[in-house]
């Protein structure tokens, strides 16, 4: 029997690590998912829904070739968020999405979300990208501009209703 797995890059910025996503992150990810907290990123999940979504997580580097890390602190190998890549099905486009969830207020969405960028125009030759946000989450839209991200067209989902797109500046815009 032959494992694939898929090769997924470690980014370092100053004070962050985007890591491959792994089983140990369950705890960490479970207790954020658990929280009202991540009511703007689909939550509250039980702990085997949680699961799943790791599962999914790492499944989107396969399909895809690219996808989410899990963040940590450069001196600290827990996983404090989940910044990065994502393009599923019935996604209008790739986005850069991120879920901080301890150590909020201290710019590592931002942080971790610029690497994640630079990656998606560097690495994989972007020439756009957005986020789209739940209304109300007002922390994700400072994010967001903090970035440089203008509004754009909201984008009415399937599943999770009406979204709030942010455009990304390009790849010229940044240089």
């Amino acid at each position: 029997m032959t494992l694939a797995a898929p090769l997924i890059p470690t980014l370092e910025t100053e004070r962050l690590i985007l890591r491959p996503p792994s089983a140990r992150d369950l705890p960490p990810f479970a207790a954020f998912y658990a929280s009202d907290a991540a009511e703007h990123v689909g939550g509250p999940r039980s702990e085997a829904e949680t699961w799943r979504y790791l599962c999914e997580v790492i499944g989107h580097w396969t399909m895809r070739g690219f996808g989410r890390w899990m963040v940590t602190l450069k001196d600290n190998d827990t996983a404090i968020g989940l910044v990065g890549l994502h393009f599923p099905l019935n996604w209008p486009e790739p986005e850069i999405g991120w879920a901080i969830w301890s150590g909020t207020g201290r710019g590592y969405a931002t942080e971790a979300a610029q690497a994640a960028r630079r990656y998606g125009y560097d690495t994989l030759g972007w020439s756009t990208a957005m986020s789209m946000i739940a209304p109300g989450n007002e922390a994700s839209v400072r994010v967001a501009l903090r970035l440089g991200a203008t509004r754009d067209e909201d984008h009415d989902h399937p599943d999770h209703g009406p979204l709030m797109i942010y455009r990304h500046p390009g790849p010229g815009a940044l240089s």
